[in-house]
């Protein structure tokens, strides 16, 4: 544990390091408070003390941010020859793809907590449902580890970052909208089947203070799923070498 624990705040350190980290929290807050204050549906647009507009644009929002983040974190290290050198100490591949995991996990969670302040303000101009609202922060997270642990995957795939992102977005959108579209195209059991692999079905379940433990194992299974990909192809690459 001491060893993920390590490589975790080396990434975290890499991420202010580089300005990136500032870089997404600001314009998360920026975006987020826009569209939460100002913009479209608004909660003086709906008239009602409610975080929802923050929870759909932040929604979006980390679907395009995380694959930023998670781009670089294996396939520029293979191609600086970082990753072999990582190897050589006393770690495992899976404790170097979760020191990533979670330094991703816990950028996203500060830029969460420091839009904290929205709620406290909505909360003081009227009665607010409390539960809903911290169900829906535990939504986001939820969906943030899944959306890390795919582009980490995609990341451990190639050397090129570009493609890491790409393919990354490609993956979630398969989750998060054609999935979605399936489930709405097919009856019985084979809509029911991509009803439950859609992303959003989950997500709003729980933002909408409902916590299931089939929401719970999606979430859980597919961070899961993403990271043991990865470790697998890290492993499989330093076999053939």
């Amino acid at each position: 544990m001491n060893e993920i624990w390590i490589i975790t705040k080396r990434e975290l350190k890499s991420f202010f390091d580089s300005l990136s980290a500032y870089i997404l929290i600001t314009v998360f807050l920026g975006l987020t408070g826009f569209f939460t204050w100002l913009y479209g549906s608004d909660i003086f647009f709906i008239g009602q003390a409610t975080l929802q507009p923050f929870f759909s644009i932040a929604y979006w929002t980390l679907f395009f941010f995380i694959p930023a983040l998670t781009m670089k974190m294996i396939a520029e290290e293979k191609k600086s020859g970082t990753m072999e050198l990582l190897l050589t100490k006393p770690v495992s591949d899976f404790q170097v793809i979760l020191g990533k995991f979670f330094a991703v996990v816990l950028l996203v969670v500060v830029a969460l907590a420091l839009s904290l302040p929205y709620y406290i303000t909505i909360w003081a101009i009227g009665p607010i449902d409390h539960a809903a609202v911290w169900l829906g922060y535990f939504g986001m997270i939820l969906m943030s580890m899944t959306f890390i642990s795919i582009g980490i995957f995609a990341s451990s795939i190639t050397n090129n970052q570009i493609v890491a992102f790409l393919l990354s977005l490609f993956i979630g959108v398969f989750f998060l909208i054609i999935f979605n579209v399936l489930a709405s195209s097919f009856t019985g059991n084979m809509g029911l089947f991509f009803n439950y692999l859609s992303l959003s079905t989950h997500f709003e379940s729980i933002s909408r203070g409902v916590i299931d433990s089939k929401d719970l194992i999606y979430f859980l299974s597919i961070t899961f799923l993403g990271l043991f990909l990865a470790q697998q192809i890290l492993s499989k690459r330093n076999i053939a070498e």
